[in-house]
C-alpha cells in the first residue's frame, strides 16, 4: 500500500485523499474511498486524477475507487521512466500490484482507454472488467476527424516546433485560458463542467507550469507513442482480440477526437462488448455528463450478474 501517509485533499471542494505508492518509481493517486471490488480510473493524454473528480465519489458508493496520475502526468514525475504506451502500461501494472493486489475494474478515457486495453490483453488476471471511454483507436473508413484536430496532432510530432508551441501557448493563455481552450476541444459544451472541477484543473495547470519542467516533454513523448500505436491497425486489433474481460464502451456522439464510427467498428469486432452512446456529448463524458456516466457504468456492472464484478 502507499509509502506515504494520507495527504490533503486535491482541493477543498473534493476531500479525496492524495496518496503515493512505489511501483518502480513513485505513482501519486487519488483515493476516493469506497468498499468492495477495486475500480481504477485511468486518465487520458495530458490528464490527471482531476479528470475523475465529478464521478469518483459517486462511483465509490459502489466500489473501492482509485485514480492514479500516470508517469509524466499530474503529480507523478517520469523519475527516469520512459513515457511510452508500453512503459506506462507496465507502470499501471506495477500500480495494480502495489496498491490494489486483486483483479480490478479498469475505467480508461482516451489514451487511458488504450493503456487499460493493453493491460487487459497482456495481464488478463489483473482485470475483472473494462470500461472504455472514447478509447484512442485507429481511424476507420468513413469516419471524419476535424482538420484542426489532425493539424494539432501532426504539429506534436515535430519536436522543436511542438515544444515552442506548448511554451508559447502557455505564456499567451495562462492556466485559465489553457483550461478553457482544452474544454472547448474536449466538450460539446464546456460550461457543463462544474465550476469547482474547472478550478481544480486550473490549479493543476498552474502547478504544472510553475514546478514541473518535465511536463511538456512527457506529453509529447506520450503523444507520439500513442499515435504510433493507433497508426498500426493490425497490431492494435491483435491487442483487442486478446481481451477477454467483459467490456463497456462509452462514446460521446459529438466527440471531436474519437469518431463515433470508430467505436461502433470496435464493437462490431467484439460483439460481446456493450456500447453506450451519449448524445450531445464530446470526448470526456465523465466531466460533461457525470450523473449519466455513473448511472450507465453502475447499471452495466449490475447487468453482469457475476461475483467478479459486483
Amino acid at each position: 500500500m502507499p509509502d506515504r501517509p494520507d495527504a490533503v485533499a486535491v482541493t477543498s471542494d473534493f476531500p479525496v485523499r492524495l496518496r503515493t505508492v512505489d511501483a518502480g518509481g513513485p505513482i501519486h493517486f487519488a483515493d476516493f474511498g469506497g468498499a468492495g471490488r477495486p475500480m481504477v480510473l485511468v486518465h487520458g493524454l495530458g490528464g490527471a486524477c482531476e479528470n475523475w473528480l465529478a464521478v469518483g465519489a459517486p462511483l465509490a458508493e459502489h466500489a473501492r475507487v482509485l485514480a492514479p496520475d500516470l508517469p509524466g502526468f499530474g503529480r507523478t514525475p517520469p523519475a527516469g521512466r520512459s513515457i511510452t504506451m508500453t512503459a506506462i502500461q507496465r507502470s499501471l501494472h506495477g500500480f495494480l500490484e502495489a496498491a490494489v493486489r486483486e483483479p480490478a475494474i479498469l475505467v480508461g478515457n482516451s489514451m487511458g482507454g488504450l493503456i487499460a486495453m493493453m493491460q487487459a490483453a497482456r495481464e488478463p488476471a489483473s482485470v475483472a472488467g473494462l470500461v472504455l471511454v472514447a478509447p484512442a483507436q485507429p481511424r476507420v473508413r468513413g469516419a471524419r476527424v476535424e482538420l484542426a484536430v489532425q493539424a494539432l496532432f501532426a504539429l506534436y510530432t515535430i519536436p522543436g516546433l511542438a515544444r515552442w508551441f506548448l511554451r508559447t501557448r502557455a505564456a499567451r493563455l495562462g492556466p485559465d485560458g489553457l483550461v478553457a481552450e482544452l474544454l472547448q476541444l474536449l466538450c460539446t459544451d464546456g460550461s457543463r463542467v462544474p465550476e469547482a472541477i474547472r478550478r481544480a484543473h486550473v490549479a493543476l495547470v498552474r502547478t504544472r507550469i510553475d514546478t514541473m519542467p518535465w511536463a511538456n516533454d512527457a506529453f509529447l513523448s506520450a503523444t507520439r507513442s500513442m499515435l504510433a500505436e493507433i497508426l498500426r491497425p493490425r497490431r492494435y486489433h491483435g491487442l483487442v482480440d486478446k481481451i477477454v474481460a467483459p467490456t463497456l464502451l462509452i462514446q460521446g456522439r459529438d466527440d471531436r477526437l474519437v469518431p463515433r464510427a470508430a467505436s461502433e467498428a470496435l464493437v462490431r469486432r467484439k460483439p460481446g462488448w456493450t456500447l453506450e452512446t451519449f448524445d450531445h456529448i464530446g470526448h470526456v463524458p465523465q466531466l460533461e455528463s457525470p450523473a449519466r456516466f455513473v448511472d450507465v457504468l453502475v447499471r452495466w456492472l449490475r447487468s453482469q450478474h457475476t461475483r467478479s464484478l459486483c
